[in-house]
């Protein structure tokens, strides 16, 4: 998918800075390529649970970040990550202190 698909799919309005960061993004993603569908995938499915994937701003990689209205969705959100990790063998880094993980890359050893 082009970068420009992309982070409109994300929610983005693409410009030159925004496809630099992106492109450092994959980059630093491990096996992106492999799981660049699967992440827009999971995007989808936690909209309408208040759960999104977003550009870091603090670091060059994806974050999924929940903030469902209620922990019910919450714990949704957090079912429906954890699946998408395990099925697709995706590293995930939780965020110490807040409901926010970085997509690290492909091949996580289950």
């Amino acid at each position: 998918m082009q970068t420009s698909a992309m982070l409109n799919q994300l929610g983005y309005t693409p410009n030159d800075t925004l496809v630099e960061q992106f492109h450092r993004i994959k980059q630093n993603t491990n096996g992106y390529d492999k799981i660049e569908k699967h992440i827009m995938d999971l995007n989808d499915s936690l909209k309408p649970i208040g759960g999104y994937v977003a550009m870091s701003n603090s670091n060059d990689f994806l974050k999924i970040k929940v903030e469902a209205a209620n922990q019910a969705l919450k714990e949704e959100a957090f079912e429906k990550i954890d699946h998408f990790a395990k099925k697709f063998k995706v590293e995930l880094q939780k965020v110490d202190g807040k409901d926010t993980f970085y997509i690290i890359g492909f091949g996580k050893e289950l």
